[in-house]
């Protein structure tokens, strides 16, 4: 489809806008723990510059475009959320959708010249990649891998860490960046060994999330350590670490999302539900 213009312009009259402003947000209709998004129809007889195509569903094409609320239009600004807001409540294509919008045309403000001799480029392929002006050289969306790992003891025990920007009693698992000629495996060790000074072993994959902010694809494992080891929070990137038994970890669970309740003094808060960190906390939590 990405190379197909006459398939283009014959679905754009039916097609469906996913508009994302400046700061990641579009917007949706809530309602309880679910939410929507609200799209909207095309304008014109084909796709605007800078439009990326996201797919289509049910024969309806879907793209994604820059734009903003228009009061004039009675839109209101209220309704316009991000990811990190509404993404656990989305069904699967607006998460899907919304997820690649903001990837790809985050990718597109940051791409606007050569990597290679610094000229122009220009958009093709309905948004999917950009051709330098000068030399012909085709650059493509960039994904960025970072490991993001769950060490536990083997019994009852996960370790967590806290990040100096975040509140007292804020925590989650250790995450990091692939580093270029390290394999994923090699990264979780040297990201855990380096942020709070413990050795892991049997590592081993559990999934994955792409994490848009601003082009991420999260690799989760999980890995086993000895909680004897003295822990040692990298200075100026973990503020503290802590061993966490199972039955603290339900209890945290059972208190909510960190974002839903700022300025409460809970001895242990525990990242929301759009991330793939606390699914990884979830299905720890729930073993026997």
């Amino acid at each position: 489809m990405r190379t197909d213009s006459t398939r283009q312009l014959a679905g754009w009259s039916s097609a469906r806008l996913v508009v994302v402003d400046e700061r990641g947000r579009t917007p949706v209709v809530r309602d309880g723990d679910t939410a929507t998004l609200t799209t909207r129809p095309t304008e014109g007889d084909s796709p605007p510059e800078g439009a990326v195509l996201l797919g289509e569903a049910d024969g309806v094409a879907y793209w994604a475009v820059r734009g903003a609320a228009d009061p004039a239009a009675d839109d209101d600004p209220a309704d316009w959320q991000d990811l990190r807001m509404v993404g656990a409540a989305l069904d699967p294509l607006g998460a899907g959708l919304l997820t690649t919008a903001v990837a790809v045309l985050t990718w597109h403000e940051q791409s606007r010249f050569c990597a290679r001799d610094g000229s122009p480029t220009r958009v093709g392929n309905a948004g999917w990649h950009r051709v330098c002006e000068a030399a012909g050289h085709e650059e493509y969306p960039r994904t960025d891998p970072a490991v993001i790992c769950l060490v536990h003891d083997g019994g009852d025990r996960v370790l967590l860490a806290r990040q100096p920007t975040w509140p007292p009693g804020r925590f989650s698992v250790l995450a990091g960046f692939v580093e270029a000629g390290e394999s994923l495996e090699a990264c979780v060790q040297r990201e855990i060994q380096e942020e709070v000074g413990v050795a892991v072993r049997d590592v081993r994959y559990l999934g994955s999330q792409a994490w848009p902010f601003p082009r991420s694809l999260m690799v989760g494992f999980h890995a086993l350590a000895d909680p004897d080891q003295p822990l040692v929070p990298a200075d100026g990137e973990i503020a503290e670490a802590r061993w966490v038994t199972r039955a603290e970890l339900r209890t945290a669970l059972d208190v909510g999302d960190w974002a839903g309740r700022p300025g409460d003094a809970q001895p242990l808060l525990l990242p929301g539900r759009v991330s793939i960190a606390r699914s990884m906390l979830d299905a720890w939590a729930a073993l026997d």
